[in-house]
């Protein structure tokens, strides 16, 4: 039997209801659909550890700050379903906008000084309905473990807190960033780049690599860090704007001025009309 279909809350406690019988683990994947490689990573680690697995597809309104970028956001739900039927997905579940949200929220997550920085900084509002989001889909899968892509490193720092501080009881996966070839992080909004733009969107992950060789190297100093690995973004390229390079610590996501440890470069680039988003794992002078 292949993956089925669902897309009413009621309907999905009803099946989650005969797995939990059957005391089966359940584990959710939440995705915006438009499913690559990085996801199917995300669909085995749950395959693996769990007995019934649960994909969400929902493009959230709330979390767009551009009507053109929600807009433009890939939809291709029969692609995606046959993705989860080969991967041994149990349930797909989309949801309708009016399903998930009968009428506007009043109540959200606050996420606090983690929003402050990196994304949150030039997309405000964003991670506090991303968190609310995630926490509805908690709330309505009840889900043993979730799992969630490290590409998206404040968005899982914000969930991993969320869940602490609200003592969610499912368990918080992270699973490694799955890259092309030539490193280029995969991403739903790759497919939104033309050929040319393929080719220059790479710049972004030149320089993260560029940041974590200096830091690899001894080089203390996050500012020096930074403006050379900037300076991998050719400034030439018309197609090509840094939004911001940063290195912060890995769990609070707040800049740090000395490296003195572990810590997480990230960035995001636009490429075209293309914002693309990246971070390495630094573990400082080896």
């Amino acid at each position: 039997m292949g993956a089925e279909l669902v897309e009413s809350i009621e309907h999905l406690r009803q099946r989650l209801t005969e797995a939990r019988r059957a005391n089966a683990t359940i584990g959710l994947v939440p995705t915006m659909g438009a499913l690559h490689a990085g996801h199917v990573r995300l669909i085995e680690e749950a395959r693996h550890e769990c007995q019934a697995v649960v994909v969400s597809i929902f493009v959230n309104p709330l979390q767009f700050d551009r009507e053109d970028d929600l807009r433009r956001y890939p939809r291709r739900l029969d692609q995606d379903r046959q993705l989860c039927d080969r991967f041994g997905v149990d349930l797909v579940f989309a949801p309708a906008v009016t399903e998930m949200y009968p009428v506007p929220p009043e109540c959200t997550i606050d996420v606090g000084h983690l929003a402050d920085h990196l994304c949150g900084k030039y997309r405000p509002g964003h991670f506090h309905s991303v968190a609310t989001v995630v926490m509805k889909l908690f709330g309505i899968v009840q889900p043993d473990r979730a799992y969630f892509g490290e590409k998206d490193a404040q968005q899982l720092a914000i969930i991993r807190r969320f869940v602490a501080d609200l003592n969610v009881p499912v368990r918080i996966v992270g699973v490694p960033t799955v890259r092309e070839p030539d490193g280029l992080a995969l991403s739903s909004r790759n497919a939104q780049l033309g050929p040319a733009e393929r080719q220059s969107a790479i710049a972004l992950f030149r320089a993260l690599k560029a940041a974590d060789r200096r830091i690899a190297s001894g080089d203390t100093d996050a500012e020096q860090v930074k403006r050379l690995a900037a300076a991998e973004i050719p400034p030439d390229d018309p197609s090509l704007r840094l939004e911001y390079l940063e290195i912060v610590d890995p769990e609070t996501m707040q800049p740090v001025t000395a490296i003195t440890g572990p810590v997480r470069v990230a960035g995001a680039l636009w490429v075209g009309s293309t914002r693309l988003i990246d971070n390495v794992l630094s573990l400082g002078a080896t």
